[in-house]
């Protein structure tokens, strides 16, 4: 029981395979808030199968008939746009794991101690003591690629370089984290106007046939009901799909400003926590000299 006490107290807090959502469903986990396109598609393909079974039992209305009569496009629209919204929540999620690792410090908790190539090896246990697997948290693995090249480096600003050319790293990560967002951004709206021009051309046809094979007015008028159901489609179909677009593009919005933010975080916490406290001792300026 003992050993079992102690065990707990030494245990890291942070262990980023316990804490990130697709490692605990056994799914392949990417770098930083990527979120893996499988993992989200396939709660994004029981999400639109759930979806639909409930508006299937729903007493039938304009909103049922919106989702179930206008069309394969409508039902393709629903499932991306659940899809995106499986991926942004999945960043979210990670995006909060990320930033567990901004509430501990990186360096021993003394007010004396100097960064160098002498006492790197703290800064690397002191991390080390935050998470199991430190590489796994973008702020962390910043510290430790310049933590391991700290005895190649010369100058505190090639550590401060370093860390930049990390942060631009994040950066450009961050940006093609959200490239299957966009690329469904893209095709949801497109699909609302294919169901525009498939209901436009079923009025069209439908009002060709009638006007051939009616030869009385009121026969006519008793057919318009073909015509407008396809103007039904042709309408509903670009509502719906705009709509969806409209949200998730606010949302997406909301979840870039978000990690864009915390990349800054992780800049300032990297100057704080190790540009500052850096000091190339004196020996090492004679050797470089």
């Amino acid at each position: 029981m003992d050993e079992k006490r102690v065990e707990r107290k030494v245990r890291p807090p942070l262990c980023f395979f316990e804490m990130d959502i697709e490692k605990r469903c056994g799914f392949t986990t990417g770098t930083g808030t990527y979120a893996h396109p499988w993992f989200t598609g396939v709660i994004a393909l029981v999400l639109t199968v759930v979806f639909y079974l409930i508006v299937t039992f729903l007493p039938e209305s304009y909103y049922t008939d919106l989702f179930l009569k206008r069309g394969p496009t409508q039902h393709a629209a629903v499932f991306l746009g659940f899809w995106c919204m499986a991926i942004l929540l999945v960043k979210r999620q990670k995006l909060r794991v990320q930033r567990r690792a901004l509430e501990f410090n990186a360096i021993p908790e003394s007010h004396q101690f100097v960064l160098s190539s002498q006492t790197a090896d703290q800064v690397v246990g002191k991390l080390h003591e935050n998470a199991s697997d430190p590489e796994r948290f973008l702020v962390y693995n910043r510290i430790l690629v310049a933590i391991s090249n700290l005895k190649n480096l010369g100058r505190v600003s090639d550590v401060d370089d370093m860390l930049r050319s990390m942060g631009d790293r994040d950066e450009s990560a961050h940006e093609t984290s959200f490239g299957l967002v966009n690329g469904f951004l893209w095709a949801i709206p497109v699909l609302g106007f294919i169901g525009t021009v498939l209901g436009l051309g079923q009025s069209i046809a439908s009002f060709s046939s009638l006007l051939d094979n009616q030869s009385d007015m009121s026969g006519i008028v008793a057919s318009l009901t073909q015509v407008t159901s396809g103007l039904s489609t042709a309408f509903d179909t670009t509502l719906l799909a705009l709509v969806i677009a409209l949200v998730l593009q606010l949302w997406m919005t909301l979840q870039k400003t978000n990690e864009e933010q915390f990349l800054d975080d992780c800049t300032e916490y990297c100057m704080r926590q190790i540009v500052s406290r850096i000091r190339i001792l004196p020996y090492e300026q004679a050797r470089e000299v």
